[in-house]
């Protein structure tokens, strides 16, 4: 009986595929000469996302490696993730593990080491002492007992195992470089929009009145615009983002800072469910079992920057954990908005501090935050010339939420055969669109 990791393997491929980490073609298994069907194998071991062990090596690594570890992330860079943790399994030093490392393919595009601990440069190989440190990190969290009653709890309570390159990995966690996550356990559903069509609300947790309404007012709008909306589920500024989003039949996704099974925090657990139950999706790097911290949390801040078009600080003070979100936005050269609130307001400083020494954009309403993103208003320069009633027709329709022409004639104050007229022009001209439930607007982006 084949073992890896003090596990049989046959164990490892049951979780592997409960957990949803292949593709639907490596799920079925691929055949062999004499007819059966090839499961863990040495060939897996080559550092692609598809193969069994290199699934369940990667759940592994976010259980050993802090969300963030750059020199976990160079390791599995360059050994890939199964090759990087048999090195951990091996007990190898750190002289062998930077040898293995120079040998490998990724280090021939490198070219360069760094006798520093964590260096800025991720092309830079560490020196042997950062290496024996990271070592001393991992191996006392490597227990695979641990790991098998995460995946377990994983699997209970329906939590997929998300790998990069599948579909719902956002492309811009791969620009976090060594910093991106080596996986991600989501639950909900895997289809969570690309981030070319998400946008992060983000603020303060002992937000005001203001704030929440500048932000109920903002993801409703948004939501209209067909975005989705991306926040930290956190009191505040992030639960209002999410409830406007919901409330307004949209899509929003909510990045933790600990493990899917347990929300956080504890009074928002009904508003979690409800983000799952809607269509969207709870995400978190760490596994199932792991306890928020408040490391977890400023890491947890990178994925909503990378998962987002754009990010918008709607309250924050000078010490609010969402500047750290607008840091890795602008790190990451999204662009990053501000909202702008009395200046006699502490818990509106922050955003002014962003708007002053960090160039972010001030914006007032959903239409300011959606142009960060791209999108611009259906035929802007034609409405100057539309008639009044093809205004009042376009105000209350949604890009997102389909409407019948007898909801537009109650919303508009026009009658249907008014409504019907404006919808056929407006149809003609590309600006509408009718579906199966009414009509949307589209071409709000170019």
């Amino acid at each position: 009986m084949s073992a890896w990791f003090g596990l049989d393997c046959d164990l490892i491929e049951r979780l592997v595929r409960a957990l949803g980490g292949l593709e639907p073609a490596e799920a079925a298994g691929s055949p062999r000469a004499d007819g059966g069907v090839e499961h863990i194998s040495e060939a897996d071991d080559n550092g692609g996302h598809t193969g069994i062990r290199a699934a369940f090596a990667r759940a592994a690594w976010t259980m050993i490696a802090e969300p963030g570890d750059g020199v976990a992330g160079l390791v599995v860079g360059a050994l890939g993730p199964a090759g990087a943790l048999s090195a951990v399994l091996d007990r190898v030093g750190p002289t062998e593990l930077q040898r293995r490392i120079l040998g490998s393919e990724w280090s021939s595009g490198s070219g360069s080491t760094s006798a520093d601990a964590e260096s800025e440069d991720p092309a830079a190989i560490p020196a042997s002492r950062v290496l024996g440190s990271a070592l001393e990190r991992w191996r006392p969290r490597l227990v695979s007992a641990d790991l098998v009653a995460a995946c377990e709890t994983a699997i209970e309570v329906g939590v997929r195992l998300l790998l990069p390159g599948a579909p719902g990995w956002h492309a811009g966690f791969d620009h976090l470089g060594v910093h991106a996550p080596h996986a991600l356990w989501l639950r909900g559903s895997p289809d969570v929009p690309a981030e070319e069509r998400a946008i992060a609300l983000v603020g303060a947790r002992a937000a005001s009145g203001y704030g929440e309404h500048v932000t109920l007012e903002a993801a409703a709008g948004l939501v209209d615009r067909g975005f989705a909306i991306v926040s930290g589920a956190a009191y505040g500024i992030d639960g209002a983002a999410h409830r406007a989003a919901l409330g307004s039949g949209g899509l929003t996704v909510a990045y933790l800072a600990g493990g899917v099974d347990r929300p956080y925090p504890a009074g928002h657990d009904a508003l979690i469910r409800r983000i799952r139950e809607a269509g969207g999706a709870v995400i978190s790097e760490s596994p199932c079992g792991s306890t928020p911290s408040k490391w977890r949390f400023l890491q947890r801040n990178r994925l909503i920057a990378a998962a987002s078009a754009a990010t918008v600080v709607v309250e924050a003070g000078d010490r609010s954990g969402s500047i750290n979100t607008a840091g890795h936005a602008a790190s990451l050269g999204r662009p990053l908005g501000a909202v702008p609130g009395p200046v006699t307001s502490p818990s509106s400083a922050g955003c002014h501090r962003l708007i002053r020494e960090y160039a972010a954009t001030c914006v007032t309403n959903a239409a300011q935050m959606a142009e960060l993103a791209g999108w611009t208003a259906v035929d802007a320069d034609a409405q100057a010339f539309a008639s009044p009633e093809e205004r009042r027709v376009r105000d209350v329709m949604s890009a997102r939420s389909p409407r019948t022409v007898e909801a537009l004639a109650k919303a508009s104050g026009l009658s249907p055969r008014e409504v019907s007229g404006v919808l056929g022009a407006l149809d003609l001209a590309g600006a509408v669109e009718e579906r199966e439930r009414g009509w949307v607007l589209v071409g709000g982006r170019p």
